[in-house]
């Protein structure tokens, strides 16, 4: 239906309406109702006009939507066109590279094969060569074969008669010599067995001496190697028995009202104080290094704490005493860690600790044995002995150092009897008993530790000594070796460690010049207190050389 005709009729309805309604108004205004009805009128017309717009926008809308669609369309078409010659394209490549990789593989091959047929040809020669040559070779062994044979029946014809002639040269020597073929067997047996023990011998005593050459370097190595892998404070500094005061004021406090604090001091400590006109000095005296050192350190606080009377002199020797104990036990550990020795006894650590003390011509004996400890590991390990086993020997092989002072006898015996009490093992009793070489050796782990002592106590600057000692003992050397007949000059050397002496050679024979050496070296032993060894040498014609030890 058009818009117009529906608007038109509309409107005559509604005027229709109006009308039946004003009908029904008595007093209803004409003029607002043709009013109302223009204003429906414009009402539907814009109504009217709205659709008209809307539709012609939708009509435009679906033809620009179509011509869109037909472009992408064509456009499609024209790309798939376009991949579907590239597709062609790419597959004619394809093919003909395929092509020309096929045709090449196949030259290729033929190449090949044309190779192998040419080396096939040549092996096909060689073999047609070969065959000729071992032809050939077979016609010359055969060659070979026969005049072997002829050879063959010449050389046995010849041993048969070289088989006479020799029977009838040994009937021939038989009848010269007077000896039949045993006899002559067993004097050249004999002859050759001479000859032979001679050779052997010599032989032997080459290798021996070869032999000795060889343990004499592997030894000094070993020793030089052990003693630069472990360096130590080689000396200790002399035990201190002297302590200051600060006043002569002083020192009368510490004799007391008639001596009784002095004595009293003594009494507890075991010590003898020496009090003199030295300024500034008292001097502590006794054979026992522990307990001077407990009396040094007693005296000490007491002179710092001022109050001195006979009780606090008990009660301050008695704090000291357990100080010292302690510090014993604990220095006796710390060795045994340090060479990593364990399962000690208390008693025989308490002992170690106690060499900490204890001197010997000016050497710390603990620290020599530790590093107679140290030295004696190395060496065992060098040999491949039980390196643990050597170090515990030379630990507590100067434990006896600790008590000799107490008990009857050397060191050596009361370390080694100690030793056995607490359930060592028989190598390091034995070690401690024969380092010295007081016993018979009976174990290798005693001459491992005596030669790790002699290096500890015989290296440059291990011991020390004053000058006047220094001097009064090279004086008794040379003094000892002048008393023998035939001496003419002795000098000792190498700071009292060598003592040479020249014989006169109208008055003195070699074997006198030996029987010299033995006794000087004796006599050394007998008269003498020394460390380490000394050795003694007598010059004449032939040296001989002895060690006193």
């Amino acid at each position: 239906m058009p818009v117009e005709s529906f608007t038109a009729s509309a409107c005559n309805e509604s005027s229709e309406a109006s009308m039946k309604a004003g009908g029904s108004q008595i007093n209803m205004n004409p003029e607002i109702a043709t009013t109302i009805l223009y204003c429906l009128v414009c009402f539907f017309l814009g109504i009217a006009v709205v659709l008209g717009w809307v539709r012609r926008q939708a009509i435009k809308r679906d033809e620009r939507l179509r011509s869109e669609a037909a472009a992408l369309l064509s456009a499609a078409q024209r790309d798939a066109e376009t991949s579907a010659a590239k597709v062609v394209l790419e597959a004619r490549e394809n093919a003909i590279s395929i092509k020309l990789a096929t045709e090449r593989e196949v030259a290729l091959l033929k190449e090949k094969e044309a190779a192998r047929d040419r080396k096939l040809d040549i092996r096909e020669d060689q073999l047609a060569a070969n065959q000729e040559t071992l032809q050939k070779a077979q016609r010359g062994l055969e060659n070979s074969q026969t005049r072997l044979a002829a050879q063959m029946r010449e050389l046995t014809e010849q041993r048969a008669e070289l088989d006479r002639l020799v029977q009838e040269g040994q009937r021939t020597l038989e009848q010269i010599s007077g000896m039949t073929e045993e006899q002559a067997a067993a004097k050249l047996i004999e002859s050759v067995h001479v000859d032979l023990e001679h050779e052997i011998g010599a032989a032997v005593l080459k290798q021996q001496r070869e032999l000795s050459r060889r343990v004499d370097d592997q030894a000094r190595e070993m020793l030089l190697t052990a003693m630069q892998r472990y360096a130590s404070p080689h000396t200790a500094d002399t035990t201190t028995s002297t302590v200051g005061v600060p006043s002569d004021d002083m020192k009368g406090r510490i004799i007391g009202r008639d001596g009784r604090n002095i004595r009293a001091f003594e009494a507890a400590t075991g010590m003898d104080l020496i009090i003199d006109d030295t300024p500034g000095v008292v001097v502590v005296s006794g054979f026992d290094p522990v307990r001077r050192e407990i009396a040094r350190l007693s005296l000490e606080k007491l002179i710092a704490d001022g109050r001195i009377h006979p009780s606090k002199i008990e009660e301050m020797v008695e704090q000291t005493t357990q100080e010292i104990k302690t510090f014993i036990i604990k220095k006796g550990q710390e060795a045994a860690s340090e060479v990593n020795v364990s399962g000690l006894h208390d008693r025989v650590i308490e002992m170690l600790g106690r060499l900490h003390f204890r001197t010997s011509y000016s050497q710390n004996v603990l620290r020599h044995s530790v590093e107679v400890a140290f030295l004696s590991g190395m060496m065992a390990e060098m040999i491949d002995m039980d390196g643990d086993l050597a170090r515990r020997a030379g630990l507590l092989h100067d434990i006896g150092k600790a008590a000799d002072h107490e008990l009857e006898g050397g060191h050596p015996k009361i370390g080694g009897d100690l030793l056995q009490r607490h359930k060592e093992c028989q190598e390091v009793v034995h070690a401690a008993r024969g380092h010295h070489d007081e016993v018979v050796t009976e174990h290798p782990y005693t001459m491992l530790v005596a030669t790790a002592d002699a290096c500890s106590a015989s290296r440059p600057g291990a011991r020390r000594e004053s000058l006047e000692r220094y001097v009064k003992r090279m004086e008794e050397l040379e003094s000892i070796a002048h008393r023998f007949d035939g001496v003419q000059q002795a000098y000792a050397i190498s700071a009292g460690r060598e003592v040479r002496v020249i014989v006169s050679s109208g008055k003195i024979s070699d074997e006198s010049a030996a029987t010299i050496c033995r006794d000087i070296a004796l006599c050394f032993e007998k008269e003498l207190t020394y460390p380490g060894e000394i050795k003694v040498t007598v010059v004449r014609e032939a040296r001989f050389t002895s060690t006193a030890k």
